[in-house]
């Protein structure tokens, strides 16, 4: 196929936040997006790629072709014209949106969908972004949640779309790892987080708690959801005092503040440390 195929060219418009939007599908681009994406039953509607790539991800052409979904080769001009990649990596998938109604990630056994999924539990670690705006971050923070074991993410106010093809990239296949949802409203995310039974922590550079006290007095030990604010100017005092805490993270040195994502590797690793053994203790016999 070439980037004047009528797919190829409906699969570019999906660069389009509108388009992704009214038609509910987004790219993942290279093949730890891909594999990821094929781990969601019925997330992947197509792969492109190019003949250099078939040849090198042969596992993962083998994976599709087990599934029934259609491989597309494309040229490289055709292939270069659905990255947004400096060096595409030749692998490219039409997906299926993978956001989720919030009260089904905040509250699953209050859900017909959660009935359906007896093994899911209600969650303990959660974080909440609030006006984060950046890709880069949005994607990372995404990677970091998953990586620390979060039980989802919610994006709330102007966050960015969690389907940009720049947060896809940055999430490392993480996106389709860890249930993601959309709040139009931050207060109104902190509210339901606190509803299905969580402590919201707000990370704020002038909170009344230390985190080093937190964990000490174990704070971190029960449900907790995690709120972030802005990359430029965090969160508004009106939202972070909704809160039920306000923890800021000790500065030893000299450096002014911590940027967004590594904010958020701290205090969900903080988290995730002091939830382990209650954690533990709530898994199956088989360990599952």
């Amino acid at each position: 196929m070439t980037s004047g195929n009528t797919r190829v060219k409906n699969a570019r418009k999906l660069a389009r936040r509108s388009f992704r939007a009214e038609n509910r599908l987004f790219l993942a681009d290279g093949p730890k997006a891909v594999e990821g994406a094929l781990s969601l039953p019925g997330c992947v509607v197509e792969v492109f790629a190019t003949v250099e790539a078939t040849a090198k991800h042969t596992d993962l052409r083998d994976a599709v072709a087990a599934t029934e979904i259609d491989w597309r080769l494309v040229d490289d001009r055709a292939l270069a014209s659905l990255s947004d990649a400096v060096t595409p990596a030749g692998v490219i998938a039409v997906c299926r949106f993978v956001d989720r109604p919030v009260d089904h990630v905040l509250a699953p056994s209050a859900t017909e969908e959660a009935r359906d999924e007896p093994s899911r539990a209600r969650p303990h670690l959660v974080t909440i972004c609030a006006d984060v705006r950046d890709p880069g971050n949005a994607g990372t923070v995404i990677r970091t949640s998953d990586a620390a074991g979060a039980d989802a993410v919610v994006l709330a106010g102007h966050s960015v779309d969690p389907h940009n093809p720049k947060t896809v990239r940055a999430t490392v296949g993480s996106l389709f790892h860890v249930p993601i949802a959309d709040v139009e409203d931050p207060s109104d995310a902190v509210r339901r987080a606190q509803a299905a039974g969580l402590v919201v922590l707000a990370a704020d550079g002038a909170g009344e708690i230390d985190l080093d006290d937190a964990i000490d007095d174990g704070l971190l030990a029960g449900p907790t959801a995690w709120l972030f604010g802005n990359e430029a100017w965090g969160l508004p005092a009106e939202l972070a005092a909704l809160a039920d805490h306000r923890v800021r993270i000790p500065i030893h040195g000299r450096a002014e503040s911590l940027n967004l994502s590594t904010a958020a590797a701290v205090c969900l690793y903080a988290s995730a440390r002091a939830q382990r053994p209650s954690r533990r203790a709530t898994r199956r016999p088989d360990g599952a």
